[in-house]
């Protein structure tokens, strides 16, 4: 073959394979966000600007009557009775759409079975999308659910980031002034305590902390849920039917 034909035929080569790379990444980024702690471009920095999405009264209510503490840990925020026969545990980041998605199919699920105190939730926030896209929003919105935690409406403030995580992943939106408005939103949360907690960043180091028990659990992505130790595969927390059999066939009334 001439040098010549060689030579053209080298960059459709070399597309062909940056296709093939791109598709395997994206088959990969289709089950959830890597979990990988690696530097990105600076994100857009605007902020969510519509109004908040108000959680439904039905779980809005359910949602307030649901205790939520510290575990032994010191990393782990425990939703429900402690006691509880059966267990789920989270791995989740705020910025992470597929975490969005896994919570509106499984968070009312879970909610009831909490407040029947059949199950206890273990929550495990990473921020590792910082990293990867550059801003801040992950160690802001995991700091103002911690200040949510000291307030007692954790599990009502969690959902209400998720239900208001702005449309673009890249998006830096969990704005001081945007968690607040979020806060504004629960009953009982806005204080000047919480408030000086999301602009002064106060539980920073536990986040960190909360990272850091992520990345050594061995969960390669968000969401990561395992419901009695078992991890949830095949996309069923992202579908609020085949996750509601999964609980049953644990045992977990739904």
């Amino acid at each position: 073959m001439p040098a010549t034909a060689r030579l053209s035929r080298q960059p459709r080569r070399r597309q062909v394979l940056a296709g093939s790379l791109a598709a395997g990444l994206l088959a990969v980024t289709l089950l959830g966000c890597a979990g990988a702690d690696e530097p990105g471009p600076a994100a857009a920095g605007s902020a969510a600007t519509a109004t908040p999405k108000t959680l439904p009264a039905a779980e809005a209510t359910t949602l307030s009557q649901l205790p939520a503490r510290l575990a032994a840990d010191g990393t782990t925020v425990l939703v429900g009775d402690p006691d509880a026969r059966h267990t789920v545990r989270v791995y989740a980041d705020f910025r992470c759409p597929y975490c969005a998605k896994s919570e509106a199919a499984t968070g009312e699920l879970l909610a009831s079975a909490a407040a029947r105190g059949e199950v206890r939730i273990e929550y495990t926030l990473a921020s590792f999308l910082d990293g990867r896209l550059g801003g801040s929003g992950s160690v802001k919105a995991a700091n103002a659910a911690r200040a949510a935690l000291e307030a007692g409406r954790f599990a009502e403030f969690h959902a209400a980031l998720f239900a208001n995580q702005p449309a673009e992943e890249s998006s830096d939106a969990f704005t001081d002034r945007f968690l607040l408005e979020l806060a504004s939103g629960v009953p009982g949360l806005r204080s000047d305590g919480f408030d000086r907690a999301v602009e002064g960043v106060t539980y920073r180091d536990w986040v960190g902390q909360a990272q850091d028990a992520f990345r050594a659990s061995g969960a390669t992505g968000t969401p990561t849920v395992l419901v009695d130790g078992e991890k949830v595969a095949g996309g069923a927390q992202y579908d609020r039917a085949a996750f509601a059999e999964l609980l049953e066939r644990a045992g977990i009334p739904t």
